[in-house]
Order: structure tokens, then C-alpha cells, then sequence
């Protein structure tokens, strides 16, 4: 079993106690790998490196940073096919949706590098005799806690622009696709960039991010995962008054009217959930469809899910790989179980293979609840697995109450051929991004965050980069000589 080591200062490590785990394969169980086991001293010893490299890195013109990271694009282009076989052992991602992940990644490093020499700062025609203008400085250390749902992709859209910007960086990769993060390291020194600028440590979130959470020396904490683990980050960061950007968890409303076109709304309904096995904190939590379409639309997304293939993740005919953990995998079935004794009414899947080759891994068939209601936990809670609840609406005031009935607000979409509604709902629902007969179409241009419990800040286009970027107003005296 292969030894990886971690990337600190510019040289690959081990960790200062010499412990290390095991990444497993979450479709075979099989062990890939281990990595280094980092602790709070790995933690000060990756943000010094850091530290000491800010003053030096963002003093650097920022045509020089662009090409660093615009460097790393192409690097990451070269081993698109290596990145997207990563995903797929460890993360346990088809094949499809892996090859889509390396390549839009690879986008987003791209983005950052070009869309990063054009930030302007702004002059502020306030006052006589003076020159006065806002520029926008680099943070300073940045810490970036990336999720296991989508491990390639969030360290690019994370480091990417705190590097274009001047900041310098100290990235922590999800345990469970640590083997990703080290082949992130190894692009990034490939890509030359000087030493202590981008660091890698590897280790469980509850040690490692809460270390950095709280580390006098880090400026920012960029994190996406969690509410509750969002809170954890911002309790430990308050000592010392750090900016925090964070994506949190989503439970997002899908809204089908009678008038929606079915077919279109069916298949991006299925789509949307069950691309990544529900894990994403995009995917629709809740679908709130008009009682006069409720049975037909229910009838046709039984259908197309049980024409998805659930199997091995390498096979390009597969649809649904298998959840990230055992750990995952029981919590899902958690709720799989209270939805049944709450009293919705399973449809289909839900039910843990025991036949090869599903005997090995973390498999759990896409479940279809119908009749579900608006106060049952699997409608108001995030389950970021492959379950769909269909509740039931009369009205458009019945459909709007509910979905803003809930603690989170990161995304939502809208399904009518009346425009004029479709514009009502954007305007009335809580929600970071509003499509209207879409759902989770994004680009690098576009942002992305959330409101109330889903996050703080954006990520992605030009408003991604300035999260990485701190406002300095500066006055210049001009009287006139006597």
C-alpha cells in the first residue's frame, strides 16, 4: 500500500508524530493508500511556512500571480484523466460526472487566472484637495477546508483566487479523499510556485480544522461542508475575528406548477439528485409539485430513476456510484428509515444491497418518497443521498410558504411557463440562486452562495474572487502650494 506524504514550505513530509490512515475505495472497500496523519504541530508548522511567505508573494504584481495560477490550469489539463480516475476510486463518482468534475475544475483555475487582472479598486470623488480611492489588498493566510462530495473541484474554486490575489494558503482536503488533495499538491509544485505559498496537510477535520480554525496566525477560513460544522468553524475563528467565506448545507426547494412543461421538469429533477448520489449541497432536498400534476409527475420520476444503473463507478453505463463512507452511507439510511415511520410512502430503492458486487462498499439505491409532508425531518433536514420527498401544494401561497420554511437558503428552482410567476417566485424565495425552469446550471462566470444557514460570502466569477480580497481605503492630501 502506497505511503503519500503531505506538502509543507515546498518540501513533501511526513507527519512530525509519524501516524498515518488508510483511504479506502468507497465502492470495493479496498485501501488505496495512506496518508499522513497531521495534528495541531503539522498545523503550526504549515501556517508559518505560510506566514512567513505572505509578505514576499503578495508583493508579487499581479501579472505575475495570474500566470502562476493560470500555470496551474494547464498543468491540471495534463492530468484531467488521472484527476477524474482519482475521483472515481475515491470518491466513488461515475465515471461521467468524474471526467465532468476534472474538466470544470481545470475552468475555475482558469477563470480565476484571467479574471483576477481585471479587478479594479474605485476612486471616491468625496473630497476636496485629495486623492481618494479604495484598493483591494490580499487577505493574508488562508485556511482551505474543502468537502468530500466534490474534492477536485473545491480546492480549485477555493485556491485559485486566494492565490491570484496575493494570498498565501494552507489547504486541508477531506479525509476521505486525501489521496486528491496530495495530487493537488503536486500540480501546485509542479506549477512552481515559491515555497510556503500553497500547503498541504492531512488529517480528520475535528483535529486539523479546528487547529486552523483558530490559529492566531490564519486570516481567513474558506470552508464548505456543514452547518453544523460551519458553526463549530466560527465559534473557534471568533478569538481572533477572522473573515470567514463559507458554503453550508442546503435543503433546496424544486417548485413544479401545473402548467410546467413535465417531461423537462422529470428529467432535470432526476438529474440534479442523483448525478453524485445526492451528495451535493445543490441538489433538490424537496419537491413541492402542484396537486393537479403530483401523480403524473411522481409516476414519471419512478420511472426514470428506475432506469438508473447503479454499479461500478469505472463503467461509463453507470449512473449511481456509491455513497463516500459507511459512516455516510448509515446516516442516509437514518432517514431512509424515519421517513417510513413518520409515515411517507416509499416508492422505490431505499433498501441496502447484500448481493455481489454490492456486498462490498457503501451502496444506497435511489429512494422516491411520495406523500410526504412539509413537517416530516427527511423534508425539513438536509440528507445529502440519493432520496427525493414529493410533497403536495394547492396554492402558489401554500408553495411559497413552504419553501422558505426552513433554516437554510442556498438555492432554489421554479417550474411554470408563465413568466410572470416565474419572476414572482424569484423575487418572494430565500434563496442565494433562483433558477426557473432549471436547475443547477452554473459556470465559472456565475457566483455561488447562500443565505441564512447555507453560508456567508460567494464563490465563483467576480464577486469569488473579492471574498478573497480585503478593502483598503487610502487618502492623499493635495492642497495647493501657496
Amino acid at each position: 500500500m502506497k505511503l503519500y506524504k503531505m506538502f509543507i514550505n515546498g518540501k513533501w513530509v511526513e507527519s512530525l508524530s509519524g501516524k498515518t490512515f488508510a483511504v479506502i475505495n468507497p465502492a470495493t472497500e479496498e485501501k488505496l493508500g495512506s496518508v499522513p496523519l497531521a495534528d495541531k504541530t503539522d498545523v503550526d508548522e504549515a501556517v508559518k511556512a505560510a506566514y512567513d511567505a505572505f509578505p514576499s508573494w503578495s508583493s508579487v504584481s499581479q501579472t505575475e500571480r495570474s500566470e502562476s495560477v493560470a500555470r496551474l490550469g494547464v498543468i491540471m489539463r495534463k492530468y484531467e484523466k488521472e484527476l477524474a480516475e482519482l475521483e472515481t476510486t475515491e470518491h466513488g463518482s461515475p465515471q461521467s460526472n468524474a471526467v465532468f468534475m476534472a474538466n470544470w475544475s481545470a475552468e475555475l483555475v482558469e477563470h480565476a487566472a484571467q479574471i483576477s487582472r481585471s479587478l479594479m479598486g474605485h476612486v471616491i470623488p468625496a473630497m476636496t484637495d485629495t486623492v481618494t480611492y479604495l484598493k483591494k489588498d490580499p487577505v493574508g493566510v488562508c485556511a482551505l477546508i474543502t468537502p468530500w462530495n466534490a474534492p477536485i473541484m473545491m480546492i480549485a474554486a477555493k485556491l485559485a483566487p486566494a492565490l491570484a490575489m496575493g494570498n498565501t494558503c494552507v489547504v486541508k482536503p477531506p479525509s476521505i479523499n486525501s489521496i486528491i488533495g496530495v495530487k493537488f499538491a503536486e500540480m501546485v509544485d509542479e506549477a512552481g510556485f515559491p515555497p510556503g505559498v500553497v500547503n498541504f496537510v492531512t488529517g480528520p477535520g475535528s483535529a486539523i480544522g479546528n487547529a486552523l480554525a483558530s490559529h492566531p496566525d490564519v486570516d481567513l477560513v474558506g470552508f464548505t461542508g456543514s452547518t453544523e460544522t460551519g458553526k463549530s468553524i466560527m465559534s473557534a475563528a471568533s478569538g481572533s475575528i477572522k473573515k470567514l467565506v463559507m458554503e453550508l448545507g442546503g435543503k433546496n426547494p424544486f417548485i413544479v406548477f401545473r402548467d410546467a412543461e413535465l417531461e423537462a421538469a422529470v428529467d432535470n429533477a432526476v438529474h440534479s439528485l442523483f448525478h453524485n448520489s445526492g451528495m451535493s449541497c445543490a441538489a433538490p432536498g424537496r419537491y413541492y409539485v402542484h396537486e393537479d400534476m403530483y401523480d403524473a409527475f411522481t409516476e414519471k420520476f419512478v420511472s426514470k430513476t428506475e432506469e438508473l444503473v447503479m454499479g461500478d463507478p469505472r463503467n461509463p453505463k453507470t449512473d449511481i456510484g456509491p455513497l463516500s463512507s459507511a459512516e455516510h452511507r448509515d446516516r442516509v439510511e437514518g432517514y431512509i428509515k424515519s421517513g417510513l415511520e413518520e409515515g411517507a410512502r416509499l416508492l422505490t430503492g431505499g433498501s441496502r444491497p447484500v448481493d455481489a458486487p454490492f456486498d462490498k462498499g457503501f451502496w444506497v439505491p435511489p429512494a422516491v418518497f411520495a406523500d410526504v409532508t412539509h413537517e416530516m425531518k427527511i423534508a425539513r433536514e438536509e440528507i445529502f443521498g440519493p432520496v427525493a420527498c414529493i410533497i403536495r401544494f394547492s396554492s402558489e401561497d401554500d408553495a411559497l410558504r413552504m419553501a422558505n420554511d426552513s433554516r437554510l437558503g442556498l438555492c432554489a428552482s421554479v417550474w411554470t411557463k408563465d413568466i410572470n410567476r416565474g419572476i414572482h417566485f424569484v423575487n418572494k424565495v430565500r434563496a442565494g440562486t433562483v433558477w426557473v425552469n432549471e436547475h443547477m446550471k452554473l459556470c465559472a462566470d456565475t457566483t455561488w452562495g447562500g443565505i441564512k444557514e447555507s453560508g456567508l460570502g460567494k464563490e465563483s466569477g467576480i464577486w469569488g474572487i473579492e471574498e478573497f480580497t480585503t478593502l483598503k481605503l487610502v487618502v492623499i492630501s493635495t492642497p495647493f502650494p501657496e
